[in-house]
């Protein structure tokens, strides 16, 4: 089979040991209902709760403890370019098939989840899952018409998304204009450089932004509305994507 990197991977015809080194992987793989064939999440594996309260924890996505992935013995890993360090899955690469996810937008995300499906056996549900959130995307109402937004994922320096951005796609289907769509991955900003925003959206995640940072931010920025949004929905590309456009519908109201 062919990963989303275009590596070559030999995989067992149904595996059942399965390590997830992607949270957002890790609750698609509920949702396929692997229960039983997952043994090792990462710590940032939050979704769902009873997975992560019980599964093999492998230590985290840029942080993984070899030895407790060698204790398991996974016959799949499953890994993504942006999320995981790229020497540390090298070396798995040596002992256990690792396939690894490469995801920068909605196709890429229905592409990966379709072959999260035929590589675990569940293209039944995999399929089923891309039809429902193709359905709930399209029932999605576009407006904000261009908005000019900055999305903010960091602190101490901060740092936004550009245009080869998950979460630069998933604004645009908002109708959200990203300000810093002429860069790229995840560039550091100055603050004098969202004054153009009419929106500025404050992310729970990587980063937990609170009120008191609006504040702060508030003070720089008079002419600008800021709020506070849930990250998950804009950066998981699993399952999650079935919850994302009611999430932006109220998000849309709210503006």
């Amino acid at each position: 089979m062919t990963d989303q990197m275009g590596r070559t991977v030999e995989l067992p015809a149904s595996p059942r040991r399965i390590v997830s080194l992607v949270p957002s992987i890790t609750e698609l793989l509920s949702a396929l209902q692997l229960d039983e064939q997952v043994t090792g999440i990462t710590k940032f594996c939050i979704h769902p709760n009873n997975w992560f309260r019980e599964k093999t924890r492998v230590g985290g996505t840029k942080a993984i403890k070899a030895s407790v992935i060698h204790e398991l013995q996974p016959d799949l890993i499953i890994a993504n370019k942006e999320e995981n360090v790229k020497e540390q899955i090298e070396e798995l690469a040596q002992h256990y098939p690792v396939w690894v996810t490469d995801v920068n937008n909605l196709a890429d995300a229905l592409e990966m989840i379709e072959q999260i499906g035929a590589i675990t056996s569940t293209q039944p549900e995999a399929t089923r899952l891309i039809s429902q959130i193709n359905a709930a995307f399209s029932a999605l109402q576009n407006k904000a018409q261009q908005l000019k937004t900055g999305y903010l994922i960091w602190r101490n320096p901060y740092m936004t998304i550009g245009n080869d951005t998950f979460i630069h796609d998933m604004l645009g289907r908002c109708g959200f204009k990203n300000i810093f769509d002429n860069t790229t991955r995840y560039p550091v900003i100055d603050t004098w450089q969202l004054a153009q925003c009419d929106l500025l959206l404050l992310s729970s995640e990587p980063y937990p932004f609170q009120q008191k940072h609006i504040d702060e931010l508030q003070a720089e920025l008079p002419n600008t509305r800021i709020i506070l949004v849930d990250g998950e929905m804009f950066s998981w590309y699993g399952s999650r994507l079935l919850q994302a456009p009611a999430y932006f519908t109220n998000l849309l109201r709210q503006l």
